[in-house]
């Protein structure tokens, strides 16, 4: 179990944040093992197609048989969403001293695997391992994460639009019960259950970092306790993450409204808030925003505020219309 004791500045400065290089890295796991989730077989199928010309022995070393990742391979982001290239920099800047001794804190007691051997060198060794892992990543980035980005990055920012609404509504209590079950607040004190490591600390003014993913499929800490107060925790809505948008047929609906506005007509039988909608339909929030000003204008949609989040859904006229579309 990993413990933060957390004061009333630290959850003042409690902010989420988005991490490319963490989601490039925690997808390996999905690599490994197809197990931990089939929602994204459909993702896993297709980037084991494009991954070939990788050297697949030093990537998948990057996370170890107990699925724990070296704390130098993900840093924290220092802004709300960083580009992959300046997190990969960060990366870049580690010693070989850091390296050592999170590849050893990431393995424990297990041998390393003999893509590593390097780690284990002089530091010029070790130098050149961490500029081969960094090709690599980039490289995998490119094939594998990089094309999915938008759609991800939709999917973590709808479930950070959640979260915050939870905080404003509940408090910590509220936000971290409703994020897993193996997050527990306490007296002051975040645990994370059923982990590797076992360590409890102090944030003393660093506040705490949260980090949705698509990929994990529990929430976790760092490895090691030297490391920035963090938990990146699975995100909702990844059940829809890799199905296709909702199909719209030649209808008199369609002729009428255009396909995108049919289509966002059909999608709206529940209640949904613009990034979600977006996300769903794979297009652009702006995009969405212009067709749901014009559906709403003319009586097809509703909306209604809940908390800071604005919800769109269909009105009995869209409905009426959808259905009579659909009967022919």
């Amino acid at each position: 179990m990993i413990s933060f004791e957390l004061g009333v500045e630290d959850l003042a400065d409690t902010r989420f944040a988005l991490s490319p290089v963490q989601e490039t890295l925690l997808s390996l796991r999905i690599l490994q093992d197809p197990g931990l989730s089939a929602i994204h077989l459909p993702w896993r199928r297709s980037v084991l197609d494009r991954i070939g010309g990788l050297d697949t022995r030093l990537l998948m070393s990057l996370v170890s048989p107990r699925r724990t990742i070296p704390d130098f391979l993900t840093p924290m982001p220092a802004v709300f969403a960083p580009a992959f290239e300046e997190q990969l920099a960060d990366v870049r800047r580690a010693s070989p001293a850091r390296i050592r001794r999170d590849v050893s804190a990431a393995y424990g007691a297990g041998p390393l695997p003999a893509a590593l051997d390097r780690v284990l060198g002089e530091d010029a060794s070790v130098v050149g391992l961490r500029e081969d892992i960094c090709e690599l990543l980039r490289r995998y980035w490119e094939v594998a994460i990089e094309p999915s980005w938008r759609q991800l990055r939709l999917l973590m920012e709808a479930d950070m639009t959640y979260r915050a609404r939870q905080l404003a509504v509940g408090g910590a209590r509220l936000l971290f019960a409703d994020i897993h079950p193996d997050l527990r607040w306490r007296d002051g004190v975040l645990h994370i259950d059923k982990m590797i490591s076992h360590f409890r600390v102090a944030s003393v003014g660093r506040g705490l970092l949260l980090l949705p993913s698509a990929f994990a499929h529990k929430p976790a800490g760092p490895v090691g306790p030297d490391e920035p107060p963090h938990v990146f925790y699975p995100c909702r809505g990844t059940g829809t993450l890799w199905a296709a948008p909702p199909a719209v047929e030649a209808t008199a609906l369609a002729a009428l409204l255009g396909a995108p506005r049919a289509r966002l007509l059909a999608l709206l039988q529940e209640p949904l808030a613009t990034v979600e909608i977006a996300r769903r339909l794979r297009v652009t929030p702006s995009a969405v925003s212009q067709h749901l000003r014009v559906l709403h204008a003319a009586g097809l949609v509703t909306r209604a505020r809940e908390g800071r989040r604005v919800l769109y859904r269909c009105s009995g006229l869209g409905e009426r219309l959808a259905a009579g579309a659909a009967g022919g």
